[in-house]
């Protein structure tokens, strides 16, 4: 694979943070069949684990969540990693400009309850804060998928579709 310009290069063995169960996640998460996806802010294990995934023709492109305002395409899911509730509600916005109608938006957050994580509890974002900054743009939460034992991926769709 040759790397480019915005888009992650998965040479290397997938390593950093403990995924569960890193064989079937990429199936459980449903990304493999998105024609195009946007990581914002995903640690390189599981960017490289989702890019292993795809096929050679589908479109992977990661991106921090500062230069999310360079990003002017849209696509058929993205994938947000973010513990911490400050600046979230402006990320939010950006993502949900960019994501195609009828697509899918998975939000990565850190339990609550949980020691490891490197956000306090108290300041980290919750299910029920995604819920209020989605649901006025008709995006509603249908499922989850744990992604390590700190984390958890809530998954967001069209609640006409």
């Amino acid at each position: 694979m040759e790397p480019r310009e915005g888009k992650v290069c998965a040479k290397s063995r997938v390593t950093g943070i403990a995924l569960k169960n890193p064989s079937a996640l990429s199936a459980r998460l449903e990304l493999e069949r998105a024609g195009r996806l946007l990581l914002v802010d995903a640690p390189a294990a599981l960017a490289d684990l989702l890019l292993l995934s795809r096929s050679k023709e589908s479109e992977t492109r990661l991106v921090p969540a500062r230069a999310l305002s360079r990003v002017k395409e849209t696509f058929d899911a993205i994938l947000l990693w973010r513990e911490d509730r400050v600046g979230s509600r402006s990320v939010l916005e950006g993502l949900v400009r960019r994501l195609e109608p009828g697509g899918v938006l998975w939000m990565v957050t850190a339990l609550r309850k949980v020691i490891g994580p490197k956000t306090p509890a108290v300041h980290r974002l919750e299910l029920s804060d995604l819920t209020k900054g989605l649901e006025r743009h008709g995006l509603s939460n249908d499922r989850e998928v744990r992604i390590t034992s700190w984390h958890v991926a809530y998954r967001f769709v069209n609640r006409q579709t």
